[in-house]
Order: structure tokens, then C-alpha cells, then sequence
């Protein structure tokens, strides 16, 4: 790629010109997310071919930060969606009617909402779990949507509780028992009564995902159990016998990344009206959909002439005729399409950076590498476009969770680094999901160890090629990558060149103890199982050992901190410490704070600052220039 054709930062941070988008209920209109005053917000049109943005109402007027997703009512009268402050996470449930007139329904300071249901026996409800009525607990709710009166459906007893609605009336839980695992249980006049049962080791993050059929009879959920691989199964609630309805040799379903990440869409595919079930997602080296309805099965095979490329979100009308789909690949961020089931009819609806073209972007290539204890280690290589794969300045980018995944999709921080000259190494190190539940528990005890071994092992691979210039490599990562770039500073310096934390954790025994009231009893499966528990004085002391924190004397290369001031996950006062004591031992350290921002940088603004700061810094440190390599 030559220096002229290098994508500027504003292309590829800027906010997208149209996505996200939903066809209404009766298959009318079309919601979708448009920039206005530098942040996107919900727009609607009627879908045929004769309107266009210029004829699109906006229905939203936020100024301050993006709405990043959204979703019909079943009668199409509004659109629900959620908004926090500046990155605080204490989400608010918003309506706007299709007039542009916009309430919250969850109106009380220092409340998130943490779900939103809509049942099909329950027209004009919005069901909402939130801490109201205390900071320690999250509660079930009904809201009606047109009139904002709130109701009480359920008060937590004290103990972790996930409320799943059931059409009929009927309430069900997902609770973690005193053994630590996950019970499917019917809830009635407070009382539990054990429907299934799943063992909380095999779920790190709980049963993903989770709905009741549409005949409230049975739930559907993501299953591991007799199995590596996660497949969907049928849980009968009046048995709680579960049956498997589908799988596949080879992959999981896509979870929990959809329900972690919202730029993924679910593994399940459901009418979104009807809550009829229509497909399944896996994901393994690119995306494999498995329809379970014949209507669907039909669609799919008209969506796939439209383009080969991996089926991203996608809504129908009530009747499964009006289909709006949107289609991404590794080179492009994406294009929705609309398709009309009964007469054939398609066109393009929009896309999110028309202006980019594909052949100006790298491939990410998925490439497996055997660790050091004989473990199949999942990689993505993207290499600069036209530039010889010799020798190159090397990012090794770790994504966050752990309890997560890398995939061949369109990143634009992976496109940004290649554009620039440098190849991108992405590990999927043990701890990974995606890959089978073995190998995500190969990483409990690890943090610090083997984990950061898999990371080292997919280097050593990519230096081996010839590909990676040993002397110029930077570690980066965000959240827990951010923790990963702090080890590998920190345990092994002389193995980068520089390191960049993004919301990283440096204290793991603080990471734990900060958790807000209503999440911890859930860690039980997740950071206390894989890190420890920093009650128990035997495990706080190793916590802190394979904490960064332990060891920021060992750091004597360049570091770039970056975070967000309003981070409920991992306290700034954690990055505060980091950059203080590199300091005073005379490293350069680079801090990026912005006071608009909590765990992840969401507006436009911010993360065109963001990789500004990161662009220059790589260039100092990687001694690469615009694109231009020593090679």
C-alpha cells in the first residue's frame, strides 16, 4: 500500500453513514443508525425503492454520545433503545415513537438496566432488570411502554438471579446454587423450584444464549453439556429434559461474543415479532449458518446470491416476507441489503463507509500454532497490502475478556495497523471461547502463565516465518488485552519493544474486589474460578504474583496508557498506579486519559484522539513511518 492510499484515521474511526438497520413490523418502514451532530442516531424511512436518506426522519437528537443499537416494539408503534453517561454504563431505557418524541422509562439516577424482553403474550410491556430498588440487587420489572408505569414482577431474594420471561405468564430464573452451578428454575410466590441444571465450570460467563420458545413450553439455549463443542438445545420446563434441536461437527454456536460485543449479531436467529426460531450461527475460520425453518431455509438461499460474504444483522416483518440484511467480510465494514420474499425484488439499502474499497485492505488470514505444551493455538495474521512479508514491525494485539474471541471479520484497528506498515498477530490463547470448553478451561490458574505463553509460542511462530522483525515488536491491548500488554511488559520485557495498556487491569486482586454489588455473586465461574478469590489470603497473595502490579519495577521499555475516566470495569485508579511508579523509575510513559469515556471509547472524537496518540507512538517506538517499512 503506498502512502497516498493510506486510509486516513477519520475513515476508518468515523461513525458509519448507515447501519444497524431493522425493517418495522408490518415491513413499511426501515430504523437504522445515521450520523447527526457527530454521533449516530435513529433515523427511519419507508423501505421502498422511492425513498432515500434525504426522505429519512430523524428520531433521536443525542449530541453527546452515540446510540449504538436499538430494537421495534412488536406493534412497530416505537423503537425501544438503551444510552448511558459518558461511558458510566447505568443504562436507561429510552422510547421514540416514529413521530420522533422520545422519553426515558427508566428515569432514576445511578439505575442500569442490564436487559430488556419483549413477550409476545404481553403487547405494550417492556420487561427491564435493573437495580431500583438497591444497588446490590437487580429486580424484574414490566414497564408500560406507552405510559411509563412501572411495575414490580419480582424482587431478587438475595442471590444471583437472571429472570427469563416465559409467554404465559409463567416466570423462570437462571440462579448460581452453593455449588457454583447454573439452575433453570420456575419462580413462584418467591419461591425456586430446580427445573435443570448446568455446571457452572463448563459456563464461565452462564448459559449463552437463553429464550423461552414462543410457546412458553420449552427454553432454548446454548448447551455444552456431555460435549466440548456449545450446541442449541431445547429445555423442556415441564421435564427439564433437554433434547439437542441442533449442532455442528466441527464449530460452536457464536456465543458469548454477540452477547459480549454488540457489534455481533446473536447466535440464534428469531423472527423478531414472533419469536419464531430460524437459524443458528457457528463460527469457526468464517461463519456457518444452519436454517431450522423452511421459510428460512428458502431465504437464506435467495440472500446468499446477493453476496458470498458472512451474514451479519438481519430483521424480517412479522410474516417472514421483508427481509433487511446486512453482509460484512474481512476487507469491508458492510451492506444491507433489502429482499422481498414474495416478489424476488432486492437492492441495496445502504452502506456503512461507502468510500472504502475493499482491494485497499488487508486479508485476515486464520492460521493455527502448536504452544509449547502441544495446544492447537487458533491465530489472524493481516499483513500490510503490497508490501514484501519480511522482517516487518510487528503489533501483537490481544483481545479482551479473556472469556472472548478473534475472528476473520472487518476490524478497523487491525486495518488501521496494517495500513500503516505493520503485520498484526491476534492469538487466541487458551481462556479464548469459541474453540471448546476444554480449552477455554485450559486457562484457569493461568493468568500470567500459560496463557501469556500462547502469546509468546504465536510470536515466536510469526518470527520464525521471517515475517516479524524480532527487535520491533509492540504489545497492545484493551481490558483484558490491556492486562496481557502490562504482563508482557512487565514478565517479559526483553520480548517487546514498547507496550500499550487500554483499560487494562494491573491488579487483579482489585479488579475483583471492584466489582459493582450485583455482578460479584456471577464471578464465582469466571475471575474467582481463573484467577482466585482475594478473600482466601493463599490466593490474594498469587493473584497479586501474576498481577502487573507485583512486578512494575521490571518494566523499563516505552508504555502508552490509555483509559476512560467513567470505567465502572476496571478503576482508573488502577492506570494512575501503573503510570506513577514506570515513572518514577525513569521509563517514558505516555498517559491518555479522556473524561468522556469509560471501559471502551465509543464517540467518534475520542477515538480519533485515541489512534492518533497510538499512530505517533508506534512510529517513534517501531521506527515505521506512515505505511513505510525498513524492509
Amino acid at each position: 500500500m503506498t502512502t497516498t492510499n493510506i486510509p486516513a484515521i477519520e475513515a476508518l474511526f468515523g461513525i458509519p453513514l448507515f447501519s444497524r438497520a431493522q425493517v418495522s413490523p408490518d415491513g413499511i418502514n426501515v430504523a437504522y443508525l445515521a450520523p447527526w451532530s457527530g454521533r449516530l442516531n435513529i433515523w427511519v424511512r419507508p423501505v421502498d425503492a422511492a425513498f432515500a436518506h434525504e426522505d429519512a426522519k430523524r428520531l433521536t437528537g443525542d449530541d453527546t454520545r452515540n446510540v449504538e443499537s436499538f430494537c421495534w416494539t412488536p406493534d412497530g408503534k416505537y423503537i425501544l433503545f438503551v444510552q448511558d453517561t459518558k461511558g458510566d454504563e447505568n443504562w436507561h431505557l429510552h422510547r421514540v415513537d416514529v413521530d420522533g418524541t422520545t422519553a426515558d422509562l427508566t428515569p432514576f439516577p445511578g439505575v442500569r438496566v442490564i436487559s430488556l424482553e419483549l413477550s409476545t403474550d404481553r403487547p405494550g410491556k417492556a420487561f427491564v432488570q435493573m437495580n431500583y430498588r438497591s444497588p446490590e440487587f437487580i429486580d424484574l420489572y414490566e414497564i408500560d411502554i406507552d405510559t411509563g408505569a412501572l411495575n414490580t414482577v419480582a424482587e431478587n431474594p438475595g442471590r444471583y438471579v437472571g429472570w427469563i420471561i416465559v409467554p404465559g405468564g409463567k416466570l423462570h430464573t437462571l440462579i448460581i446454587n452453593e455449588r457454583g452451578d447454573y439452575e433453570l428454575a420456575r419462580y413462584e410466590h418467591g419461591w425456586f423450584t430446580a427445573v435443570a441444571t448446568f455446571k457452572g465450570h463448563d459456563y464461565p460467563l452462564g448459559p449463552m444464549p437463553i429464550r423461552a420458545t414462543p410457546d412458553g413450553k420449552a427454553i432454548l439455549i446454548g448447551s455444552n453439556t456431555g460435549t466440548d463443542r456449545t450446541r442449541l438445545a431445547r429445555i423442556d420446563l415441564a421435564t427439564g429434559t433437554e433434547t439437542e434441536i441442533d449442532s455442528h461437527p466441527s464449530y460452536s454456536l457464536d456465543t458469548p461474543r454477540p452477547e459480549a460485543d454488540p457489534r455481533y449479531p446473536s447466535s440464534l436467529i428469531v423472527n423478531p415479532v414472533t419469536g419464531q426460531l430460524l437459524g443458528a450461527r457457528y463460527l469457526g475460520e468464517r461463519q456457518v449458518i444452519h436454517p431450522l425453518d423452511p421459510n428460512f431455509a428458502s431465504v437464506l438461499e435467495r440472500l446468499r446470491v446477493l453476496s458470498d460474504n458472512d451474514l451479519g444483522h438481519i430483521s424480517c416483518d412479522a410474516i417472514g416476507r421483508r427481509w433487511v440484511v446486512e453482509f460484512t467480510d474481512d476487507r469491508h465494514p458492510g451492506t444491507t441489503w433489502f429482499y422481498d420474499h414474495a416478489t424476488g425484488e432486492s437492492r441495496l439499502l445502504g452502506e456503512r463507509h461507502p468510500d472504502m474499497v475493499p482491494d485497499r485492505f488487508a486479508r485476515v488470514r486464520p492460521v493455527t500454532v502448536k504452544s509449547r505444551d502441544d495446544l492447537d493455538i487458533p491465530c489472524h495474521v493481516t499483513l500490510p497490502v503490497d508490501v514484501p512479508p519480511r522482517h516487518l514491525p510487528t503489533v501483537l494485539l490481544v483481545h479482551g475478556g479473556p472469556w472472548y474471541r478473534d475472528a476473520c471479520v472487518y476490524d478497523p484497528e487491525v486495518q488501521f495497523l496494517a495500513s500503516r506498515g505493520y503485520a498484526v498477530l491476534q492469538v487466541n490463547f487458551r481462556g479464548s471461547t469459541g474453540y471448546g470448553k476444554s480449552f477455554t478451561q485450559a486457562a484457569i490458574g493461568e493468568f500470567a502463565g500459560r496463557m501469556h505463553d500462547d502469546l509468546i509460542d504465536g510470536l515466536d511462530w510469526l518470527i520464525d516465518e521471517g515475517i516479524a522483525d524480532r527487535e520491533r515488536v509492540t504489545i497492545y491491548g484493551c481490558s483484558y488485552g490491556g492486562y496481557s500488554a502490562l504482563i508482557g511488559a512487565s514478565f517479559t520485557p526483553e520480548r517487546f519493544a514498547a507496550a500499550i495498556d487500554y483499560s487494562g487491569m494491573s491488579d487483579l486482586r482489585s479488579l475483583v474486589e471492584g466489582a459493582v454489588p450485583f455482578v460479584y455473586p456471577a464471578l464465582v465461574n469466571n475471575y474467582i474460578a481463573y484467577m482466585g478469590d482475594p478473600a482466601v489470603p493463599e490466593q490474594n497473595a498469587d493473584m497479586l504474583a501474576r498481577s502487573p502490579a507485583s512486578r512494575l519495577d521490571c518494566i523499563r521499555k516505552p508504555l502508552l496508557v490509555i483509559h476512560g475516566t467513567n470505567d465502572v470495569r476496571v478503576a482508573k485508579a488502577q492506570a494512575d498506579a501503573v503510570v506513577e511508579a514506570v515513572r518514577r523509575n525513569g521509563v517514558e510513559v505516555e498517559y491518555l486519559v479522556n473524561e468522556r469515556e469509560g471501559h471502551w471509547f465509543i464517540n467518534q472524537d475520542s477515538n480519533f484522539e485515541l489512534y492518533r496518540t497510538l499512530e505517533r507512538f508506534l512510529s517513534r517506538h517501531l521506527g515505521n513511518e506512515g505505511g513505510r517499512t525498513d524492509a
